[in-house]
């Protein structure tokens, strides 16, 4: 019985990887199995099964997610970001649609992805337009048209 819930809890786990592509889940779901592969030999030993899919886990996303993350967004043609979007700030994007400021968002395509944007001065960007990314709020990104003047200028590091 728990080899079921166990196979069926990694192939939940792979279809939310192939949906985000961060490889946590990728390494949730080897764990899963591994737990399964325990639970087979062991159906008594549920804290053997746990720790099996704990060590696999940890494991996997300490020792081999960083190289397949790196292997795989050099692939696809990306770039590795640091930290969850601080790599996103100072990319370049498109817009797709006009864009406002917070009571009018619009969309631009970033790294081959649509996100919602704003813009950064409440000025109205025209679809098409190349723009600066300057911020990120949750999924919301804040934008400046390259051509501005106006344009706030990053930090140095």
């Amino acid at each position: 019985m728990l080899v079921a819930v166990w196979i069926i809890v990694g192939v939940v786990l792979l279809a939310v990887e192939m949906h985000h592509l961060a490889f946590y889940a990728l390494f949730g779901a080897v764990g899963s199995f591994a737990a399964a592969g325990v639970a087979a030999a062991a159906p008594s030993a549920v804290p053997g099964q746990l720790g099996a899919a704990v060590a696999t886990s940890a494991v996997g996303i300490v020792a081999v997610r960083p190289f397949v993350s790196r292997v795989v967004h050099r692939h696809r043609g990306g770039r590795v970001a640091r930290g969850v979007h601080g790599g996103l700030v100072d990319a370049e994007a498109v817009a797709l649609d006009r864009i406002g400021g917070r009571s009018a968002p619009g969309h631009v395509r970033l790294e081959g992805e649509r996100w919602l944007a704003v813009s950064g001065d409440d000025r109205v960007i025209e679809a098409g337009s190349t723009v600066l990314v300057t911020g990120v709020e949750g999924t919301t990104l804040t934008v400046w048209l390259t051509a501005d003047p106006d344009l706030p200028l990053s930090p140095i590091d």
